[in-house]
């Protein structure tokens, strides 16, 4: 059991529902699980030979632009706006996000921040649903196709999805996942490249959708991975999430991972006041600059430099708190 010191964050805070907590478990494989993500990495590999064998340039470049465009769905949609609330957003940008997210392929935004509410309340337990204490593979794909500890099946029951029970767009995009899934994951990306420069669909398929997919979703793994294991932990030394600079790059933000653990409701997650390493700040200033994004939340400057003196591990650089301020400064604090 992690150690329940002063620095660690409320929201680890247990419940009378994770009884199940402590009990041993064995997983047991979820072929058709297993065979889809082998499926959809094993295709994924052939793409890239593919694009340096017989596709055309454009279907690469296709891919790539695609990969971080849909990627904004998963962190300025379904993580940052939609499991933490750190930020509002009027019904174009959601639905914006929706559309991109869907591409993503991760499934339908409801299940998508369930589980992400879980892993923030119960974190490094059993009933996190890829805890890291479980090793690096379970975190990064494993819990994917792995029956889940009934801790984890006790609190998704527990968790208060009341909100996005009541956004229309979560609910239509729930309801209709499979067929938007087909169209917007599958279809779109493949038709583009074989109607308007007429690359083969066996490039097309293999290219724009299991390498497009397989990348994305190894993007978002290793926030569960790497942002687990490997860097600093500048605002907590008692919690696994890390700060790891190649995670933020790849995964457009989300590798300031120790900073967002420990405030999970800034719109930013994380302390940098510029945009080069946390693309998706950029994306949700860019809608807030034009009214679509709204009640953007952060952490006062005062809340970071206490905290970390008071539970990091010393290795908090100076990020320039006058830039951090002037980005934001009509932004609300949470004191």
């Amino acid at each position: 059991m992690r150690d329940k010191s002063q620095c660690t964050n409320n929201n680890h805070q247990f419940s009378e529902v994770d009884e199940n907590i402590g009990k041993k478990y064995v997983s047991k494989i979820r072929w058709p699980d297993l065979l889809a993500q082998l499926f959809v990495h094993g295709g994924g590999i052939f793409g890239i030979y593919l694009i340096f064998t017989s596709a055309k340039l454009l279907t690469a470049i296709w891919a790539i632009v695609l990969t971080y465009t849909s990627g904004f769905g998963i962190t300025a949609g379904a993580h940052r706006l939609w499991s933490h609330r750190a930020y509002k957003a009027k019904w174009p940008l959601r639905l914006l996000l929706a559309f991109l997210f869907t591409i993503s392929g991760q499934r339908h935004v409801y299940a998508w921040a369930l589980d992400h509410r879980v892993h923030h309340k119960f974190s490094e337990t059993d009933a996190d649903p890829h805890d890291a204490r479980r090793g690096f593979w379970f975190a990064h794909v494993g819990w994917l196709f792995l029956t889940p500890h009934p801790a984890v099946v006790a609190c998704r029951k527990a968790i208060d999805m009341s909100d996005l029970e009541n956004d229309l767009i979560v609910v239509w995009q729930r309801r209709l996942y499979i067929p938007l899934f087909g169209i917007l994951c599958l279809g779109l990306p493949v038709f583009i490249p074989w109607y308007f420069w007429k690359e083969t669909l066996f490039n097309a398929f293999f290219i724009s959708f299991n390498t497009r997919f397989s990348v994305t979703l190894n993007m978002a793994f290793a926030v569960n991975s790497f942002a687990h294991m490997y860097g600093q932990k500048p605002y907590d030394k008692n919690i696994m999430p890390v700060e790891n600079l190649l995670v933020s790059v790849g995964a457009l933000g989300e590798g300031w991972h120790n900073f967002h653990h420990v405030f999970p409701w800034d719109y930013k997650t994380s302390e940098l006041g510029h945009y080069s390493f946390n693309l998706t700040t950029a994306f949700i200033d860019y809608f807030r600059r034009i009214g679509w994004a709204y009640d953007c939340k952060r952490a006062s400057a005062e809340m970071i430099r206490s905290r970390s003196q008071r539970c990091g591990d010393g290795s908090r650089p100076v990020w320039g708190y006058g830039d951090r301020d002037m980005s934001c400064s009509d932004l609300k604090l949470i004191e």
